[in-house]
């Protein structure tokens, strides 16, 4: 649980401990509540006036937006990562919830979870790199996007190794398993499609500059983000129209393996049939009477049979390999 306070200038920076001092100080000021609890949320909201269910949004499983007040903009992003599932022991897409509330001169970063992006910058204030320090708060909100927006790509260049796998399977495999993978990646791709379009129209909106606190010199950064976001949106559909391709690969596999053993299936049926039927004719053995099978006291009888039904076999089995069917 941390509440960090720092004031940057183009000189350097100022770590305050008191958050009201922090924010009256001379330069911008960045308050980062990062694997913060609700007391600590709350402290931090009560010293910048920020409205309590704006914390309640970074707190809960709200979608992305973009929200304006009097004296600040709210904007709440989610990061993305792919992990593991705790009960489906698949790998499935985690969120976790990321508040920015940007004044005038100064911005607080609000987090359940520590989270990486948020870090990165962070320490690029603390070392002191001068764009940094040259510009707003809405220079390092963007810088914090721009780095949760990255992370997006890594997201899908690893449901797009999958969804290479899962192409390579579908032309070699019809288990289960392999299906099962298939839906797996479209459910990945419908929660990412889920982050991303509201997500791309929170950064949206602050690239036409509608909130007072985005400065003009700032918008292109955030149009630039916004292009990346507008990019992970078509490639999330391409992947979808490729996963549901595989899918009907799958399906028409499985079904020309289906016909394939219904094929091998009916020619053993056709061969099997007049021998059964030669068989169950002999099998009778009425003799003594007047209408008496003549070939049951025939010599040479069993062996006329067998020869019999092995050429017709032989015959059966010449014409459906040149027919294809075997």
């Amino acid at each position: 649980m941390t509440v960090d306070a720092v004031v940057y200038t183009p000189d350097g920076t100022t770590i305050h401990d008191d958050l009201r001092a922090a924010r009256e100080a001379t330069g911008t000021t960045w308050v980062r509540a990062s694997d913060a609890s609700a007391e600590e949320m709350d402290r931090v909201a009560e010293a910048f006036g920020i409205h309590r269910l704006s914390v309640e949004d970074v707190r809960n499983e709200v979608r992305p937006k973009t929200e304006e007040f009097d004296d600040h903009t709210f904007v709440l992003l989610k990061t993305a990562i792919l992990r593991r599932g705790e009960t489906t022991f698949r790998e499935e897409i985690a969120v976790r919830s990321v508040g920015f509330f940007v004044g005038d001169d100064w911005l607080v970063t609000m987090s359940p979870e520590p989270v990486g992006a948020v870090e990165r910058v962070w320490e690029m204030v603390g070392r002191g790199e001068g764009r940094i320090l040259r510009n707003g708060p809405d220079f390092a909100t963007y810088r914090v996007a721009d780095a949760i927006v990255d992370g997006y790509f890594d997201v899908l260049d690893e449901i797009e190794d999958q969804i290479e796998q899962v192409e390579e399977d579908v032309m070699t495999a019809t288990d289960i398993e392999t299906l099962e993978t298939i839906n797996n990646v479209r459910r990945e791709l419908l929660s990412f499609r889920k982050l991303l379009w509201p997500s791309r129209e929170a950064i949206g909106y602050l690239a036409r500059g509608d909130p007072d606190e985005i400065r003009e010199d700032t918008e292109k950064y955030y149009r630039d983000v916004y292009d990346h976001l507008v990019q992970l949106v078509d490639l999330t559909e391409t992947y979808r129209d490729l996963a549901s391709g595989a899918r009907d690969i799958y399906l028409n596999s499985l079904s020309l393996s289906t016909n394939e053993v219904m094929k091998k299936l009916t020619v053993v049926a056709t061969i099997v049939l007049p021998l059964t039927f030669v068989v169950g004719v002999y099998g009778m053995n009425f003799s003594g009477g007047p209408f008496s099978m003549p070939e049951l006291g025939w010599t040479y009888g069993y062996p006329a049979v067998m020869v019999g039904m092995l050429a017709v076999t032989v015959i059966l089995v010449v014409y459906f390999r040149e027919s294809g069917y075997m």
